[in-house]
């Protein structure tokens, strides 16, 4: 009798451990469903046609922080911006634009901006009011340079660079006392001139105007003859603001994790940023690139606000300018909210939303920023393909992280054909894919939930990919931020050839060999130039002062 009973006692408690498994199962998959469709919902939002491609600084841009902030707030989320806000403000500048004040005349006749005249991207500010003659130039009265022999003396040298001809023809004359110079090209070869917004050349001591072939056949026909020229030139640094949305979870921890996702995106390609190769200007939703990564991050935020992982606070931050190149979180990490020192790790989730559904594989960057990753992050999985990457750095914002000595780990699904184009669209989301992933990071986070402050470690540093490879490298990882004329190092690699010649961090290139560095694409183009062995001299500025150092690639 008492084995019948105790088998019947047996039987019941499988009974009810059966019960509770396929209650906890169904209550998973609940879960489950409430998360796919929160996910569907938030990129079906901010890859919406709507908000024109959230570039930095537009109205989209607004619309999607409004949303991001709001779902923060639903979530019980802490604000840690600025001002007892969300938000956190940076600026984005744009290079330079010429203001509408901008005027010329010659003999009372106003001559029309863009049609008639231009003034050059690197040409001074200044009123000026002037009788000249072409043939008679004379102090604190207008000059002019026709670019007809130069043009023809150099049409055969590639090498030649007509806007550095001008500027040392522009400060000539600025030190024999022209007040401005009107240039003109009377030849049949084409200048190509225009005024580049994004141009570094440093801005001349006088006003240098561009007139066209028509109004130099109207009014300087007679190079004796003297006209009045009156002229008012202003430019000025062209700049947007761009927003970042913080908040906080505090748990009353020593320590906080940051969990990061950029929100921003390419609007219709107007940075030239864009791999389109259609003549129509088109939306470019970013739903991989990076919705996928922000929906993410709203429901961690949910979800590690109401989890027991009470070891850490948490912080959330969705980034702007990541496009641009990491403004937002260059400037977070420079302007921090909280304490960055008490930064435990950042997680930085960017295109996570095109698991392949057979090999269900993924990158994980800054492998290498702590030994505590190799302990907790297994080499195998039994649903995933994990490819491990060592490098603390990379086209994404937890390199700004990083470059403060604090681990990271970058989640990544891989590059598609879609990537910066039209097409990267929220049809092609695998949602059920994304919702895998996220389990994963939380799991990452559970696990080191009871592992105190983890230590860091420096990386090699990635080389960022481009449309062009180069057989050469200085080994500086470029400030994209920067807005002078130069390359700004934001990190030095240890053994390559800029480190090995003396350049430290902060430094600002300014030329390599004989070619001038006036930015980022410049000394791009630049590295094209040389091969491996090459040796030369690189100009930096650090300070005030200017040094040259030997260098060989």
């Amino acid at each position: 009798m008492k084995r019948i009973l105790w088998l019947l006692l047996l039987f019941s408690t499988i009974c009810t451990a059966q019960k509770n498994k396929k209650a906890q199962i169904k209550a998973q998959q609940k879960a489950d469903k409430i998360v796919l469709t929160a996910l569907q919902t938030h990129i079906g939002f901010l890859a919406d046609d709507k908000l024109e491609g959230r570039r930095t600084g537009s109205a989209g841009e607004k619309v999607a922080y409004e949303y991001i902030s709001k779902k923060f707030e639903e979530a019980g989320i802490t604000p840690k911006g600025e001002n007892g806000s969300f938000i956190q403000q940076f600026e984005v500048n744009e290079g330079r634009e010429i203001k509408p004040a901008t005027s010329f005349s010659i003999n009372d006749v106003i001559l029309k901006l863009n049609v008639d005249y231009f003034p050059l991207s690197f040409s001074g500010n200044g009123k000026v009011i002037s009788s000249a003659a072409m043939a008679m130039p004379q102090s604190e009265s207008v000059w002019f340079f026709d670019l007809k022999e130069i043009l023809e003396q150099n049409k055969t040298n590639p090498h030649f660079d007509l806007e550095d001809a001008i500027v040392k023809k522009t400060d000539k004359v600025a030190t024999k006392g022209a007040s401005a110079l009107l240039v003109y090209n009377s030849s049949d070869i084409k200048d190509e001139l225009k005024f580049d917004p994004k141009s570094k050349t440093e801005a001349a001591k006088i006003p240098v105007l561009f007139m066209s072939n028509d109004m130099k056949k109207r009014f300087l026909n007679d190079e004796l003859s003297f006209a009045e020229y009156k002229l008012d030139v202003l430019i000025a640094d062209k700049k947007r603001i761009g927003h970042n949305i913080i908040g906080f979870v505090d748990n009353g921890a020593a320590n906080t994790i940051i969990l990061g996702a950029h929100y921003d995106h390419l609007g219709y390609g107007e940075d030239h940023n864009s791999l389109y190769t259609g003549s129509t200007p088109m939306i470019h939703n970013g739903a991989d690139d990076n919705a996928s990564g922000t929906a993410a991050l709203l429901e961690l935020s949910k979800q590690l606000k109401n989890s027991k992982l009470k070891n850490n606070n948490y912080l959330f931050i969705a980034f702007s300018g990541e496009e641009l190149g990491l403004f937002g979180s260059k400037y977070y990490t420079e302007h921090p909210t909280a304490d960055l020192t008490k930064t435990n790790y950042m997680i930085n989730m960017d295109m996570i939303g095109r698991l392949n559904d057979s090999t269900h594989g993924f990158t994980i960057g800054g492998y290498g920023t702590s030994p505590t990753w190799g302990t907790e992050l297994a080499a195998t999985d039994k649903f995933f393909k994990i490819n491990f990457d060592s490098s603390g750095t990379g086209p994404s914002d937890h390199t700004s992280f990083y470059r403060k000595d604090i681990p990271v780990l970058f989640f990544f699904t891989g590059a598609h054909s879609d990537y910066h184009k039209p097409s990267d669209d929220a049809d092609k989301i695998n949602y059920t894919g994304e919702l895998m992933l996220m389990k994963y990071i939380y799991g990452v986070i559970e696990k080191t939930n009871d592992k105190g402050k983890l230590a860091f470690t420096k990386t090699r540093e990635a080389q960022q990919a481009g449309k062009r490879s180069f057989s050469v490298s200085m080994g500086i990882m470029p400030d994209y931020t920067f807005s002078g004329t130069g390359v700004r190092a934001d990190g030095i690699s240890e053994g390559k050839p800029a480190e090995k010649a003396g350049l430290k961090t902060g430094d600002i290139i300014l030329q390599i060999g004989d070619y001038k560095i006036p930015d980022v694409q410049g000394y791009m183009q630049t590295l094209g130039k040389f091969k491996k062995g090459d040796a030369t001299k690189v100009t930096v500025k650090r300070g005030a002062e200017e040094i040259v150092f030997n260098i060989v690639f």
